[in-house]
């Protein structure tokens, strides 16, 4: 099979290879996936890089957690009549070497989810990482419906994931961005209010929105930058979930009495270690959400497959806003 793989961390252009590889066989409880997108990940590029002084987990990677295509192939255990389902995946690199960037992956049956006939391999391609994140953040606390939200982020891979869904279950929606063409993505989404974080007052803008109530849960793309905008804009028992920083070496300083006096609580979302259930009832809903053409994603770009090391500089540049996709 085509795949692109690297055998030792560093920039794109100067590790990333694309070139044959032996297809994989699925072994018991596996399926094989023929792919035809493959969506790529900032962990994925922390992988690559070595971020925060991390090693690589193996001598040769296939890099991507998420994707979409057709299973072909079912290891012992499975039943056949998987083979011909359309399929969306998550974490397909997580403990192994091979990820969704070529032509074939391997993966455990249950991280194949059935993508309905009407959801495009797009959108199942951008589902993966961003939205089994978003959903964790957000519903790991209770339901949503008419609940207040913020993301801080709105235009990124999973604070746009966190807006469709929060819209999806109900939930009055607030979103920052930093500039005008994100806030275009976050009104897509369907924010009820977008915040430029540059030119305005987050906490004022959420408090005058909310009728002095502040939100109910904020779901956040770095909260050591922004725990004061969230002591401001919590609700009596609001819920933080921080997925992200933009440093290894972030520190987070809580303000104590205003925390407990508010009684809010901190969540720190990472998706890889999420417990079993939440990973199942996650890809259940995320299913269901895009089954009901309520999550229309925002594709940043489409790159084939030879063009794998300017889709991952593009992911790395900041300019990309939505999911990058690599077209197999």
């Amino acid at each position: 099979m085509r795949a692109a793989f690297y055998d030792r961390q560093g920039s794109a252009k100067d590790v990333l290879t694309v070139g044959e590889l032996p297809d994989p066989r699925p072994g018991a409880g596996e399926v094989r996936v023929r792919m035809v997108f493959s969506g790529i990940n900032p962990s994925d590029i922390k992988t690559r890089t070595g971020f925060g002084g991390k090693p690589m987990p193996f001598a040769r990677i296939v890099p991507h957690q998420d994707g979409a295509g057709i299973i072909d192939a079912v290891g012992f255990g499975v039943p056949e009549t998987r083979i011909g389902e359309r399929v969306w995946i998550y974490m397909a690199q997580w403990g192994r070497a091979l990820g969704t960037a070529a032509e074939f992956v391997v993966v455990p049956s249950v991280q194949a989810v059935k993508l309905s006939d009407n959801v495009s391999f797009e959108i199942g391609a951008s589902l993966g990482v961003p939205a089994m994140t978003a959903h964790r953040c957000l519903f790991a606390d209770g339901d949503l419906r008419g609940k207040r939200v913020l993301v801080q982020g709105g235009a990124g891979a999973v604070g746009n994931a966190a807006i469709l869904l929060a819209k999806w279950a109900g939930a009055w929606v607030a979103a920052t961005v930093s500039r005008e063409d994100q806030a275009q993505v976050a009104r897509q989404a369907g924010a009820n209010h977008v915040i430029n974080r540059h030119e305005e007052d987050v906490s004022e803008r959420v408090r005058s929105a909310t009728g002095g109530h502040g939100v109910d849960r904020i779901v956040d793309v770095d909260i050591s930058a922004n725990i004061d905008a969230a002591i401001s804009c919590l609700a009596r028992d609001g819920v933080v979930s921080a997925y992200s920083t933009e440093s290894p070496q972030a520190t987070l300083a809580i303000p104590f009495f205003p925390a407990l006096l508010g009684g809010f609580s901190f969540r720190f979302v990472y998706v890889y270690t999420m417990p079993e259930a939440a990973m199942r009832q996650a890809a259940e809903e995320v299913s269901a959400c895009a089954a009901s053409a309520a999550y229309p994603p925002q594709i940043a770009k489409t790159y084939p497959l030879d063009a794998v090391t300017e889709a991952h500089e593009f992911q790395e540049s900041g300019k990309a806003v939505g999911k990058v996709l690599v077209r197999l």
